[in-house]
């Protein structure tokens, strides 16, 4: 069932047997997963149905450098289905690579293999409506998919990784309706966990104190707790909830909140490709179910442990949309319409020449002359994005003389200075407000570095391209828009001690009995790939071992009998 937390009795106590307090990907994945199960859930959601400015307010933050990082309630989404109503749908697996022992990248390595999280994938595909799980160019489509550049092998990367798009779809309104018609599931809207309350050694999680906005306060006793709530504020709920451990839960050994990473992304390079236009293909395919597919550049394994590089990927990109030198009718359409756009897609619209009327008067000069494929452009825009179910996942132009920029995306390496705290406010609840602090580190620059010089020295073997760019420029280029988006990594890291890590390969918090953390918060690496379909598969990994222990070794409070064994496949999990 979902109701408003509105609506309980002041001081309700509540129990069951597994609490999530978050209602984003992560726990709707969890609470999915359970419906079929004998366990009474209780998913704890701040926000409601719709966006709500006070709700979302209690996301602020203090940032130490706001050129480097958005602000604290940007790129997140305080309502049900979480950061899944905003997202662009992209689901790209973690690399074997990612799990593997690199000394250069980390010390903290992955204490669980590829293997363990691949085979949860393709349920996770499914959950997220991204098709099949497949991604290899070759197999993606009958016949497989057409070369991004015809003829062009490089030495140093691979085009036959990639990319799957999800609707985007949205949790909430995909999987509402069955977390509303479950017995065993009641999602209570409006639930602001303030804090968790641990039992006299501070070893297990006893009671979870609960308020709205409106007042009314409750409290939630579970046998097992777990954090669903983003890799922002799962650490802020540990470092404020010190009534036994001073130094908040789990951060015995200051670890809560340190290497925090996000993504190094940037539009760089102008690459100019001796090819015919037939030859060069930068946008999507379709599959045969309807999903969107694309390639792109990456890094070959073998060239990352080699130069000791992070992993990092290439798009093949039209030029710098704020620019009117490329004289597209399109792009300065886009351009034109920024006021009409979301901050977090808007913000990419920001740079090139200063604004002002000259530049907006050139940007209304291309639409002049180029009224036609503006026209095109916009009516395709309509059709295929805003009008449609499963929505064409971003702008597509050729642009004039193939002459493309590049869409860098890459791994972040951890750096223990990169980190989130509690500051000296507080919030409407009497939380205190994060602090964030991200920091970029030496291998990141010249990860991108070396790519760029990597993909010069292929091109110039193939003898049909170039690439121009400015190197002393990289690192301002790459940081332009600091952080990259919404991908809040790493604050509560997976490893097998906790002398360096938060969880253990389990995803529960060290020294605590029944304290879990789901989430991109507990990733002790990055990948190049966006989160979300890695969030989503280690959600289920973790709902499957919340079912074995109450089958296995059920607490000695636990409020219900021990949960029947599962079905064994996910249509028996989440319908």
């Amino acid at each position: 069932m979902i109701e408003d937390a509105n609506s309980l009795a002041p001081g309700s106590a509540l129990r069951c047997d597994v609490c999530i307090v978050g209602g984003g990907a992560a726990g709707i994945t969890l609470a999915l997963r359970l419906l079929r199960s004998d366990l009474r859930v209780i998913v704890l959601e701040s926000g409601g149905m719709a966006p709500d400015a006070a709700t979302q307010e209690l996301y602020a933050a203090e940032v130490a450098d706001p050129l480097l990082h958005a602000p604290g309630d940007r790129y997140r989404a305080r309502r049900l289905g979480g950061s899944t109503t905003i997202w662009g749908g992209r689901c790209v697996p973690f690399d074997p690579l990612d799990f593997e022992p690199r000394p250069w990248v980390t010390e903290q390595a992955w204490p669980i293999t590829h293997a363990e999280l691949s085979a949860y994938y393709p349920a996770a595909n499914e959950i997220c409506e991204a098709g099949e799980c497949v991604y290899d160019a070759a197999l993606a489509l009958p016949g497989g998919m057409r070369p991004m550049i015809r003829h062009f092998e490089p030495a140093h990367f691979s085009s036959d990784g990639i990319e799957r798009f999800s609707c985007p779809t949205d949790f909430a309104a995909r999987y509402r309706h069955r977390l509303a018609a479950s017995q065993n599931t009641r999602v209570l809207l409006n639930a602001n966990c303030t804090e968790l309350l641990c039992d006299a050694d501070g070893a297990r999680v006893e009671r979870l104190r609960v308020r709205t906005l409106a007042g009314v306060s409750a409290t939630v006793e579970a046998t097992r707790v777990i954090l669903a709530a983003g890799g922002l504020e799962i650490p802020r709920l540990l470092l404020a909830s010190r009534a036994r451990h001073a130094r908040g839960i789990g951060n015995e050994t200051d670890q809560v909140g340190r290497n925090y990473m996000c993504h190094i992304a940037g539009t760089i390079g102008a690459l100019r490709l001796d090819a015919p236009a037939g030859d060069i293909w930068h946008g999507y395919e379709i599959a045969e179910d309807g999903v969107y597919c694309r390639r792109r550049l990456a890094l070959t394994p073998a060239t990352q442990r080699r130069l000791r590089l992070a992993s990092a990927v290439l798009r093949l990109h039209f030029p710098p949309i704020p620019d009117p030198a490329h004289r597209s009718g399109p792009l300065s359409a886009l351009y034109l319409a920024k006021p009409l756009i979301s901050y977090e897609y808007a913000k990419r619209l920001s740079g090139g020449p200063a604004p002002g009327l000259a530049t907006w008067l050139r940007h209304v000069g291309n639409v002049a002359m180029d009224p036609f494929d503006t026209a095109a452009f916009l009516a395709r825009w309509v059709r295929r994005r805003t009008l449609a179910a499963r929505k064409l996942p971003s702008v597509v132009v050729r642009p004039r003389a193939r002459v493309f920029s590049l869409d860098y995306h890459a791994e972040q390496q951890p750096n223990p200075s990169s980190r989130v705290t509690l500051g000296q406010s507080t919030d409407r609840l009497g939380m205190p407000r994060l602090r964030i602090d991200w920091r970029h580190s030496e291998l990141d620059i010249r990860t991108a570095s070396e790519t760029l010089r990597l993909l010069r020295a292929d091109l110039a073997a193939w003898g049909h391209g170039r690439l121009d760019y400015d190197p002393a420029s990289i690192e301002r280029q790459i940081l332009r828009d600091g952080a990259y988006g919404g991908h809040h990594i790493g604050t509560a890291r997976m490893g097998d001690s906790a002398a360096s890590s938060v969880v253990d390969r389990d995803c529960r918090v060290h020294g605590t009995r029944n304290l879990y953390i789901a989430g991109s918060a507990v990733f002790p690496t990055s990948s190049q790939a966006n989160p979300t379909l890695s969030i989503v598969a280690l959600a289920l990994r973790l709902a499957d071992h919340i079912k074995r222990e109450f089958e296995t070794r059920p607490i000695a409070t636990q409020a219900t009998p021990p949960v029947s064994a599962p079905g064994s496949g996910l249509l028996d999990q989440v319908r």
